[in-house]
């Protein structure tokens, strides 16, 4: 991978989640408590704020409606130190995701709205004028037939611009409905896949596998790097050669993990670009994926480190 200080394009998503951090499980049919707080959201646009809280300079490409819910977003994440260049659409609204978590964990319930219209031209255009050494792509593009084109045409633009590539599997429930093999085939040859593990069993096509094997096989297919983020139980990586490193995770009360394997993507990248060796990035990331957990919401709060 590339080493030294480098600007990084992130491409996919930017939302409004809708965090609910529910009090307990929710009972149907009444009322559960539950404190409810309004913020930005989207995998993409999540990295690249935590990119720029890790002193990386970065551009987000990604679309939100012309309505006040995009300008509400732009407007943080301009204030975060993301460059954003696309021009918000007028013809969808802004996405919003509603996130219910409790217990450590979290559901989603999405709508994607402008994020599912990605226009490739406009695209491959920022990505070129960017200057950017390094594009991170968020899966989410790809696992749907609207915004697929720009996702592919991102990762096009990249390889003919020499860009090193990575890309975050996304979410497991679509990516089983487009299938491992389709999705390994869009992004093999990239320089760093990462997958949770649910994620990880659906590219592998072996859900009982060992992790580490899974990573392996991932790796050994793709050409790439692989990173499977195990939750509680640490991370793997894997590079092509069958080379394995591995990282506990860091101890900290959850408040609410949304945005945790973002935040785990940005310090990984962060220290990656500044030329870490594998078991320095998945320390670095497991650092930034504890930080995450512990407040609502998927965004830094606070002061770079």
């Amino acid at each position: 991978m590339r080493k030294g200080p480098v600007r990084v394009a992130v491409a996919g998503d930017a939302v409004t989640d809708v965090v609910a951090v529910l009090a307990g499980p929710p009972v149907p049919d009444t009322d559960t408590a539950a404190a409810i707080r309004f913020t930005g959201g989207g995998q993409a646009a999540n990295t690249a704020a935590w990119l720029a809280w890790h002193g990386v300079p970065v551009t987000l490409l990604a679309t939100v409606g012309a309505d006040e819910a995009g300008a509400a977003r732009l407007a943080e994440l301009r204030a975060a130190g993301v460059d954003c260049p696309l021009p918000p659409r007028r013809d969808a609204p802004t996405g919003t995701v509603i996130v219910l978590a409790e217990g450590g964990r979290r559901t989603m319930i999405t709508d994607r709205g402008a994020s599912l219209l990605l226009d490739p031209d406009e695209v491959a255009l920022a990505l070129a004028a960017a200057g950017a050494g390094h594009l991170h792509l968020s899966g989410y593009p790809l696992l749907d037939d609207r915004s697929r084109p720009a996702g592919l045409r991102a990762l096009a633009t990249a390889r003919d611009l020499g860009l090193t590539i990575s890309v975050d599997a996304a979410s497991a429930a679509p990516l089983r409905q487009v299938g491992g093999p389709a999705f390994r085939s869009w992004v093999r040859g990239v320089d760093l896949l990462l997958a949770n593990a649910d994620e990880a069993a659906v590219l592998a096509e072996d859900s009982g596998a060992d992790p580490v094997d899974q990573a392996r096989a991932l790796a050994a297919d793709l050409s790439a790097a692989v990173v499977v983020k195990l939750g509680g139980a640490g991370a793997v990586w894997a590079d092509p050669d069958g080379t394995v490193a591995t990282a506990p995770a860091v101890t900290a009360l959850v408040v609410d993990p949304t945005g945790a394997g973002d935040a785990f993507a940005a310090g990984l990248l962060a220290t990656l670009l500044a030329g870490g060796d594998p078991e320095s990035c998945l320390k670095a990331a497991a650092a930034a994926g504890a930080r995450a957990v512990v407040a609502v919401g998927a965004r830094p709060v606070g002061s770079s480190v």
